[in-house]
């Protein structure tokens, strides 16, 4: 029987009969149906799966005419960081404007965490405005809500994450919500300071990392930033795809925010006033790209069909179905992005 190549989660090589594959996909939807408690993929879904997996090409496409934006986190970081090319800011934006043809794109600082940033807004805003002058597309100010540096000895307040293994729960409780409160303000004094500048708008990343505080954090600092600031531009991407309650008992809107599934994620980013919501489905390593693409765009599925916003879930280095490389293979990176544009209506990626 003839074998289809594919991949792990982790990148490596694999082959697939025809029958391994179908399976794989059907006990991925299953999964994400089952830990959600959403509806499976249909089987004409399937079968369309089945066909973007098995396609003998290298790199597959949408058809002309499907095609959908693009948004970035952490844009600025990728060349010189990670891909070791020494290239400033302005002539990372440059690049993917003009050769890349990117449809938008986004500033940070190396730090990429708001309270950092706060001290050194002065220089941030000037980069802002130089980029801005040069570049055409919008550009995004992009940062984490990243609770954790609010914690000793980076921060005043003690690390639940050692109080919570002590048995002091009720102090753990206390640190994050502290915590909370102090991240709500950095990120509002950046975030007024970066639009003022010119900013195209404000892409909060990584939400939720630090569990559900920093998720409750990002929706109050959103609210306080849109009631202030009714036409500034938000994007929030999610940390994982479901809230780590390591607080347990916060509430946003009367709802309890750990363990909240993508879709539930979505509902409240939406009533904060966020404009545009990149859920965050993990790849399993152990498990095959097919089984992770399906389970992935079940999700995302689940928040399209609900959602009044526009859904760019995140796609790449072991998130959305893309294997956990730092360098995603463009075999499963195509066939994951043509997968959630067809099967899990994306808006963007």
């Amino acid at each position: 029987m003839k074998k289809i190549f594919s991949r792990m989660g982790d990148g490596s090589a694999l082959w697939l009969s025809e029958d391994e594959l179908r399976q794989d996909l059907r006990t991925g939807t299953e999964d994400a149906a089952d830990r959600g408690k959403i509806g499976p993929l249909s089987d004409d879904e399937l079968e369309r799966l089945f066909e973007i997996c098995a396609a003998p090409q290298k790199v597959v496409s949408v058809e002309p005419g499907q095609e959908v934006v693009h948004s970035f986190d952490a844009g600025t970081l990728k060349f010189p960081l990670r891909g070791g090319v020494p290239v400033d800011r302005l002539g990372t934006v440059m690049a993917h404007e003009r050769a890349f043809c990117s449809d938008t794109f986004e500033v940070g600082h190396s730090d990429y965490s708001f309270k950092p940033v706060k001290a050194i807004i002065a220089e941030e805003r000037q980069s802002m405005e130089q980029i801005q002058l040069n570049a055409t597309i919008p550009v995004y100010y992009g940062a984490m809500p990243n609770l954790g540096l609010y914690t000793k000895p980076d921060g005043p307040i003690d690390n639940w994450s050692e109080l919570l293994p002590m048995g002091k729960v009720q102090e753990a409780r206390e640190a994050q919500e502290e915590a909370c409160e102090m991240a709500i303000q950095d990120i509002f004094f950046v975030a007024e300071a970066m639009h003022e500048a010119g900013s195209d708008g404000i892409n909060f990343d990584t939400v939720g990392a630090s569990g559900d505080a920093d998720f409750l954090a990002s929706l109050l600092a959103v609210e306080k930033l849109k009631k202030a600031i009714p036409e500034i531009h938000i994007e929030m991407g999610m940390a994982g795809e479901f809230v780590l309650g390591m607080h347990g008992g916060l509430k946003y809107n009367d709802t309890r925010l750990a363990g909240l599934y993508c879709h539930k994620q979505l509902e409240l980013a939406e009533k904060a006033g966020v404009d545009i919501f990149g859920p965050v489905i993990n790849t399993k390593s152990n498990k095959s790209v097919p089984w992770n693409i399906a389970r992935s765009c079940t999700f995302v599925k689940a928040c399209s069909e609900i959602s009044k916003i526009p859904i760019h879930p995140n796609a790449g280095m072991g998130v959305g179905g893309v294997p956990v490389t730092s360098t995603a293979p463009v075999d499963a990176i195509s066939r994951a992005s043509v997968a959630l544009i067809e099967i899990g209506k994306a808006d963007g990626l």
